[in-house]
């Protein structure tokens, strides 16, 4: 496979696994603790009113709902999970696929929490870095976490692809 192609298939599988992991830790967390997970049918109401011109919301929940927003708001948090995993090997390099560090992943995980913060809690209704929620710090800590288990994922993703390039 050529160079785009390769990166392209990393990004991918980087990505897809890294949101996986994600999507686990939440699941454990509603489990174990009874921790609510992010309701993806509202990203994808909130995606869905985009192109009618409507980028803020008081509250997503009491916005129109969209046709397909579930499975719009689950489509768009995977193919943003590959956007990510790009972003990162862009930043870091092909060769970081074939000898992965934690810190770099770790890394971007924890920068990535900058769009919950400043596009989708705002867009939906929750301010700036959740500061219109009724517990902020709880909300800012739990997406810290979130994007930091995403970071995780995307290194024991990277180690996966290590071994199956190797062999």
């Amino acid at each position: 496979m050529g160079g785009l192609a390769t990166f392209v298939m990393d990004s991918v599988v980087i990505g897809v696994v890294a949101t996986a992991v994600l999507d686990l830790w939440a699941l454990l967390q509603r489990r174990m603790f009874g921790i609510p997970s992010l309701d993806f049918a509202m990203v994808g109401r909130w995606l869905g009113h985009l192109p009618r011109g409507r980028f803020r919301h008081e509250g997503i929940g009491r916005s129109a709902a969209v046709n397909g927003e579930r499975a719009l708001g689950w489509t768009a948090h995977y193919v943003i999970g590959v956007v990510f995993a790009a972003m990162l090997l862009a930043a870091v390099g092909k060769e970081w696929v074939h000898a992965p560090s934690l810190w770099p992943a770790l890394a971007f995980g924890i920068l990535s929490v900058v769009a919950p913060f400043f596009i989708l809690q705002p867009g939906m209704g929750a301010g700036i870095a959740a500061s219109k929620t009724p517990a902020p710090g709880k909300a800012r800590l739990r997406s810290l976490v979130a994007h930091s288990v995403f970071g995780l994922g995307m290194y024991l993703a990277a180690l996966l692809l290590a071994a199956v390039h190797a062999g």
